[in-house]
């Protein structure tokens, strides 16, 4: 739990929510079918359909299912905003703070994440809550990055809830608590978010905040790992190389994992030299099932 709340930039661009309105096209983007979603949202937005301005938006912005095209998509985000959808003001924010307008204008971007999570936008209160949290070397404003991270988690948002529980942890802007920040960080990471996994499994394997059950706990951290987590890849590598939480020793699966770790950046010299001793035809098994591991 040593990360800080810095800006993550791929937290900031993350796809929005899209509401009610034209379900076929949300279904098609969801399943990752981006020319179904485009055939079917593009009529909708030059119809006026603010959601679909803003589905075209992204589109072309993260060039889903072609090339991207940075001029389309902010016109679908300005065109998105005008109609009142705060997922485009979120973005035209965006577009301000991570440079693509061919620099960062901090007071710009900041304005509209605000304007879109005082409009009550869950991913904008949460972003705003970032940018309070020490960003672009801002000196911290604990107490307004707890307002914006509680008003987000309270809406489900998942990033909200992890970074709320965080503060909890710490005490930073609420009054430490870590039985509150174990339950907010637990709620994160059975909503999908695996920075949560990875805090809550070892919030579990040692008690803090919550009922100490080092087999859950590794449990958690398995999903993290499967989810592609460098971290949580080398903390259940070293499970799987010494044995605990329920794992009986295996090192070629400790060998697997700490080769995904390795291929993430997390490198760990002691469990290479715990590691060491594998027989080629062990090392050629590991290396098979790295290769062939996908994310969840």
């Amino acid at each position: 739990m040593k990360r800080t709340l810095a800006l993550l930039a791929f937290l900031l661009t993350a796809t929005p929510a899209f509401a009610d309105g034209f379900a076929d096209a949300q279904a098609a983007y969801d399943k990752h079918d981006y020319d179904t979603a485009k055939k079917l949202a593009e009529p909708l937005a030059n119809a006026g359909d603010a959601k679909a301005m803003t589905m075209m938006g992204m589109i072309f912005r993260k060039g889903l299912g072609q090339l991207p095209d940075f001029d389309i998509a902010m016109n679908w985000f300005t065109k998105g905003a005008a109609a009142g959808d705060t997922d485009s003001i979120l973005q035209l924010g965006v577009a301000q703070l991570d440079g693509s307008m061919g620099g960062v204008n901090y007071p710009a971007g900041e304005k509209l994440v605000r304007d879109a999570a005082e409009k009550g936008n869950a991913a904008a209160q949460f972003n705003l809550g970032v940018l309070n949290s020490g960003a672009y070397n801002n000196p911290p404003n604990w107490d307004e990055a707890a307002k914006w991270f509680t008003t987000s988690a309270n809406q489900g948002n998942r990033d909200g809830m992890y970074y709320l529980g965080l503060l909890y942890m710490r005490g930073n802007g609420v009054e430490k608590n870590p039985v509150t920040g174990a339950s907010w960080i637990g709620k994160a990471a059975a909503q999908g978010n695996s920075d949560a996994a990875l805090d809550y499994g070892v919030l579990v394997f040692q008690g803090v905040g919550v009922k100490k059950d080092e087999k859950i706990g590794t449990q958690w951290l398995l999903v993290a790992a499967q989810k592609g987590n460098p971290i949580a890849q080398n903390r259940v590598a070293r499970i799987y190389a010494f044995g605990g939480g329920g794992i009986t020793p295996d090192p070629v699966s400790a060998m697997m994992w700490n080769t995904l770790a390795k291929r993430g950046g997390r490198n760990d010299a002691e469990l290479d030299s715990q590691l060491a001793a594998l027989t080629p035809q062990q090392l050629a098994e590991a290396k098979l099932r790295a290769d062939a591991f996908k994310p969840q």
